[in-house]
């Protein structure tokens, strides 16, 4: 089949179809596994959510004076504006966000390459040795700053540095820090450009990125506590913690991705099977990018996650369409069929429901009365609060009632809990849920406040101060009794 050729009219139209079969698959994976039912567990919910209710963020949640400003400013203004642009509900800014997003990062380096189904071996890879293209389809604002850093990272291998390579990544950088917010992480490609001694690139980017910087921190309004607020959450949601038991789970610490350092192995093979790439391994920032990041993430997992690994998958499209330039002809059939192979291979690798990845969410049970008619009575009241030690709970029960009347004591990181709260908070993770944790919460609730709390069926929580209903499966709601709610306590 490799040997076959087409006839010479047909072959003319090889590259298209290439192009034609990348784009498809990219845009099929993420409608195919929304058709599953999908639903991401976490930041989507809210960020859509948040549109959907038109509130700010002390409407929302019960804040400590560490909130200053809505870091996610940018990407809640253009939900917003979908919102009010078409009607849709949180449901469908949800497939919106993961469909869109996911196209976005993964069509972002098509442009610029000679071969776009090396990017296909790229996605495949981080598909089998990591869960990257997982992390791709959780529909948050994270993939933008992804895909800007992968066009940098790949546009400078091929160009001299010139005033519109300025100005455009000054732009990127612009949207990225505006609806992302972590305007200080841009300093690890910075660094890397001057480890790689591309110093030329390093001062034009680090140039690119300050241009971005005040730029974005101007179009929020609040420039001030915008740069102050990002640096403030980083140095909390890690610092804050005395244990990782306590910190959110993509700000823990990883066990070194080994497979991925053997990817790194076998693409010095190839560079020294090939000789196809002149350039020493050493003079590339994604290179640099990536060590440094996966040092990093010994402390920090997200530093692989979010900046190691696009920097990896930028050396291996680079790699690999070194070789498939040497081994295939533009127009040849060999290289349409392997274009074809790669396509289907990538499909149903994203796409497979391993482990229920992609429908574990079906078996969810919100807190909603629209949906459970039997809760009447047993969510937060008007200006109640709605207690709860598992950021589950928030961003599940926010995202099915965006309008609700009650805020939140959790919300999307404990660092922006009142100090007291957060202490509690803290003894209840570190106690292991140990009904005692719960009491400083209990002792404060009002007839308004609601305790949530995760539990079997058949043992009630050991916090008879409440009265209790077990409201959806593996969830238990506790209030303050009646006869103390019509006395107004």
């Amino acid at each position: 089949m490799f040997e076959f050729e087409l006839p010479e009219k047909f072959r003319r139209f090889v590259p298209l179809a290439v192009w034609l079969v990348v784009a498809l698959v990219i845009i099929f994976i993420p409608l195919k596994i929304i058709e599953y039912g999908y639903l991401p567990g976490d930041d989507a919910l809210r960020h859509c959510a948040k549109a959907v209710s038109g509130k700010s963020w002390p409407e929302i949640l019960v804040l400590g004076p560490t909130f200053k400003i809505d870091q996610s400013i940018g990407w809640h203004g253009i939900l917003g504006a979908v919102h009010q642009a078409t009607g849709w509900d949180a449901e469908a800014l949800v497939i919106f966000s993961v469909v869109a997003l996911f196209i976005a990062v993964n069509a972002a380096l098509l442009p610029w390459l000679k071969r776009p189904e090396a990017w296909l071996v790229a996605l495949l890879a981080a598909m089998i040795v990591s869960d990257l293209p997982q992390r791709f389809l959780l529909g948050r604002p994270f993939n933008v700053t992804i895909a800007a850093l992968m066009i940098i990272l790949f546009v400078t291998q091929k160009n001299k540095p010139a005033l519109k390579f300025f100005l455009a990544f000054a732009g990127m950088i612009t949207a990225c820090t505006f609806i992302h917010g972590v305007w200080y992480l841009w300093l690890l490609p910075v660094a890397a450009f001057f480890f790689a001694g591309e110093f030329r690139w390093a001062l034009l980017v680090a140039g690119a990125w300050l241009a971005g910087t005040a730029l974005s921190a101007l179009l929020t309004g609040h420039p001030a506590d915008y740069v102050s607020h990002a640096l403030m959450m980083a140095v909390n949601g890690v610092g804050q913690h005395l244990t990782n038991v306590t910190q959110v789970t993509e700000l823990q610490p990883f066990a070194g991705d080994i497979l991925a350092v053997l990817i790194v192995g076998a693409l010095v093979a190839l560079r020294l099977f090939t000789k196809a790439n002149p350039v020493s391994l050493t003079r590339n920032p994604a290179f640099w990018l990536m060590c440094g990041c996966w040092i990093l993430a010994f402390r920090v997992s997200r530093f692989w996650e979010d900046w190691g690994w696009p920097a990896l998958m930028v050396l291996i499209v680079t790699e690999v369409e070194f070789l498939f330039v040497a081994k295939f002809a533009a127009d040849s059939s060999r290289r349409l069929l392997l274009t074809i192979i790669l396509a289907l291979t990538t499909f149903l690798a994203v796409t497979s429901d391993l482990g229920g990845r992609y429908t574990k969410n079906l078996t969810w049970q919100f807190l909603s009365v629209a949906e459970h008619p039997e809760l009447a009575g047993w969510m937060p009241e008007k200006g109640g609060i709605l207690y709860s030690p598992d950021m589950g709970i928030f961003y599940q029960t926010f995202y099915k009632n965006p309008t609700a009347d009650w805020r939140y004591i959790l919300g999307y990181e404990p660092a922006l809990m009142p100090a007291e709260d957060f202490e509690t908070y803290k003894s209840i993770i570190w106690n292991n849920g140990d009904a005692k944790a719960y009491a400083p919460w209990v002792n404060k609730m009002k007839a308004a406040d609601r305790l949530v709390i995760h539990g079997n069926g058949n043992e009630r929580p050991n916090l008879p101060q409440l009265e209790w209903d077990y409201g959806v499966s593996g969830i238990w709601i506790g209030r303050t009794p009646r006869t103390q709610m019509q006395n107004g306590e």
